[in-house]
């Protein structure tokens, strides 16, 4: 009897462990796959999608074409460092110090703060990170010690050829050089992104992508440069040639998605961390005013594209202002996670709002700061102080007027008041920054300086 009673148990406590086994897998296939793809120094008007007629980006325009293709997307600030620091929080970077550069030049995202991979991983994901960083150079502030598997890439900004900073945490956590004439970044992260998704497959997955296309230099091989003989301009000819090598990867990319039958269960996210600095690279801004590195429309305001099919309307344009911030609460909450009032996250969950669940804005108001640059969106109004500008807040109405070209605080004394104490109060609750600014080239200037101060 005995026996009989043991066997029962040991068969039922089987039973139980396979249902509970086979309760897991099922709730991992559920869970839909992460991939995003940021696209560095990238104007508000490049892209086919966007209105760009001289450079062909067939696979970023698929993005759109099958998903949503968000008009007024914006980032949390105007350049690079900063704008992952939001992406990866879902907090304004100003909240806890992020405003410059020279933050990953000195320490790093804070180590306080809590990353979306940190978030996912937490959920049961497989996490790599492939591509720039710029989150941090010393060894805590890194991508493994974030909440990401694997790191293949650059920790800071580099040349696409010979990449300076270059981390494969599959040899090892430490920088190391490229010696091999033929490496090309972009494509080095196509290819490194397929083997890690097909190491992956059976597993939910973060993928982020974060491009070093097309920040400065521009420098593409010729199969590239072959397709854009009919630019005549050498810069802008090879812009075109980056773009179509990013476009290229992100077409692999979503091919191997596909391969392995795991498109429809795939949250895409192509983002630009900031607008382009025109002058330097000819990336266009699509007719707004300003440039990365300001606080006119043409610093935050950037290429904001979504695909998840079955989720998100196929060719739907959502004209509403949405934020970077808003990927990590969207995700968290798709991968079955719960967002906790703790986390003080500045972004929003936008499947409601895409859906029409929620016809109401995501965000209300909007805000940035960078130095003595600022802007505030309430609505379609924005008061802003930005390079370039009168040195004084201007009004506009974006509704009517998104290039900034007619200013309305004269007009309008009471609004732009209205809107000064909006962003007064806000502003009193971010951080002091947790290092001073530095501008590109400064530390080098400085050093300069220095030299020539003790010569003489």
């Amino acid at each position: 009897m005995r026996f009989v009673i043991l066997a029962v148990g040991v068969c039922l406590f089987f039973v139980t462990r396979w249902t509970l086994l086979e309760v897991d897998q099922a709730a991992a296939a559920e869970q839909p796959n992460l991939v995003i793809f940021y696209a560095d120094d990238l104007g508000w008007g490049e892209t086919g999608c966007q209105g760009c007629k001289d450079i062909p980006t067939p696979n970023i325009d698929a993005i759109a074409a099958n998903g949503v293709r968000f008009t007024q997307g914006y980032v949390a600030a105007t350049y690079c460092s900063p704008s992952r620091a939001g992406l990866m929080t879902g907090r304004y970077p100003t909240r806890f110090g992020h405003e410059f550069n020279s933050v990953a030049n000195v320490t790093g995202l804070h180590l306080k703060e809590t990353t979306l991979a940190d978030r996912l991983k937490a959920l049961g994901y497989a996490t790599a990170c492939i591509g720039k960083w710029h989150l941090g150079m010393k060894p805590e502030y890194r991508p493994t010690k974030r909440g990401f598997d694997e790191f293949f890439g650059t920790l800071a900004n580099t040349p696409y050829y010979h990449p300076r900073n270059f981390v494969d945490s599959r040899i090892s956590d430490d920088v190391r050089e490229i010696t091999d004439d033929s490496f090309y970044t972009t494509d080095a992260y196509a290819e490194r992104s397929l083997d890690w998704l097909e190491k992956n497959k059976s597993k939910p997955k973060f993928l982020y992508l974060p491009f070093n296309a097309q920040h400065a230099p521009l420098e593409a091989p010729k199969k590239y440069l072959d397709r854009h003989t009919n630019i005549a301009d050498e810069k802008r000819k090879l812009f075109a040639a980056m773009m179509s090598g990013m476009d290229d990867a992100i077409g692999r990319v979503m091919a191997k998605i596909r391969e392995l039958g795991q498109e429809d269960n795939t949250i895409f996210f192509f983002i630009g961390d900031n607008g382009g600095p025109t002058a330097s690279t000819t990336s266009f801004n699509g007719g707004l005013r300003g440039f990365k590195m300001t606080t006119f429309e043409g610093g935050p305001r950037v290429p904001f594209l979504a695909q998840w099919k079955g989720k998100f309307q196929a060719g739907k344009t959502y004209d509403f202002p949405v934020m970077n911030l808003d990927v990590l609460p969207t995700v968290v909450t798709a991968a079955g996670g719960k967002v906790e009032a703790s986390w003080k996250l500045d972004g929003v969950d936008l499947l409601p709002y895409v859906t029409g669940a929620n016809k109401s804005r995501p965000h209300e108001t909007m805000y940035w700061r960078y130095g003595p640059q600022w802007a505030v969106r309430h609505g379609d109004m924005k008061l802003v102080v930005s390079q370039g500008g009168s040195g004084k807040p201007e009004l506009y109405n974006l509704a009517e007027d998104r290039a900034e070209s007619k200013d309305l605080a004269g007009t309008q004394p009471e609004k732009a008041k209205q809107l000064l104490a909006i962003y007064s109060s806000w502003n009193a609750e971010q951080a002091e920054p947790s290092a001073p600014d530095v501008p590109a080239g400064g530390k080098k200037a400085e050093k300069n300086k220095k030299k020539k101060a003790k010569a003489g």
